[in-house]
């Protein structure tokens, strides 16, 4: 019998409220090392939401979160600042700084965070680029490489100071499917090889399937989360209409978002 990893990330009671309005509650699930965890959801649901509650982003209105065993809204200062630095964070855009080139912007973080010399950061630079697939576009500038190339640099930032939990928001968002299926392959090739525990919000459905160990599915409807486990068995398997008219691509029956069982 396969002994399951520890548990990197533990997220119990989550509720995320804004003014009147709660986007969702009741939320909890663990994230386990190494392993590729997805967050999906139609539009609206919540997921991002809840990927800026887990990094520190928003406060939780309930509940709690840990990260590598350390609550996260209990922490300040120092402290705080040291448990972000074992995280990484590529958003859905790649967010990189234009005037600068990808070697530069992945040196950022470690200008930022580290006491290495101006050698060693552009040393570490070009390795990570190089994990991704970019060692020959380490001197251009973000405007003259593709979207994909963007979210691989996004990536290889994410990773500068070797963090052992990357985030990913909607990596595949707006590339084609060749290029998705690339990055797709990068992600699982990077968790096999590094031991990086992967938390991706997508709603990709070929994604999902391609890379994710286990995920979670919000549903605007529901206020929360419906269905948990390994992507393939819930597409399987569920039996709650609304997550299996996600991966079967239909849509839902009228009333039926969040019955049954996930």
């Amino acid at each position: 019998m396969t002994v399951a990893a520890e548990a990197v990330i533990r997220v119990d009671g989550l509720a995320a409220r804004f003014g009147g309005r709660t986007v969702f509650e009741r939320v909890g699930f663990e994230v386990r090392r190494g392993e590729v965890f997805v967050i999906l959801g139609g539009s609206g649901s919540g997921k991002s939401t809840l990927l800026k509650h887990i990094i520190g982003l928003y406060s939780p209105a309930e509940g709690r979160i840990e990260i590598l065993g350390e609550d996260m809204a209990a922490l300040e200062g120092e402290a705080r600042r040291a448990l972000l630095r074992r995280i990484g964070v590529m958003w859905q855009s790649g967010a990189l700084f234009g005037s600068l080139s990808l070697e530069g912007n992945v040196e950022v973080p470690l200008e930022e965070h580290t006491d290495l010399p101006a050698e060693a950061r552009t040393m570490v630079a070009r390795a990570k680029l190089g994990l991704v697939g970019l060692a020959d576009a380490a001197g251009r500038l973000p405007a003259e490489i593709s979207g994909g190339m963007a979210k691989r640099a996004g990536i290889a930032r994410a990773m500068a100071l070797d963090p052992p939990i990357l985030f990913l928001d909607e990596p595949s968002a707006g590339l084609d499917p060749v290029t998705s299926a690339g990055l797709d392959a990068l992600i699982k090739q990077i968790a096999r090889d590094l031991g990086t525990t992967f938390v991706v919000v997508t709603h990709e459905l070929q994604s999902i399937l391609a890379i994710g160990d286990r995920c979670i599915m919000l549903d605007k409807s529901a206020g929360g989360l419906i269905a948990e486990g390994d992507p393939r068995r819930l597409r399987d398997e569920s039996t709650n209409p609304t997550v299996r008219a996600f991966f079967r691509r239909e849509a839902p029956p009228d009333g039926a978002a969040g019955a049954g069982a996930g």
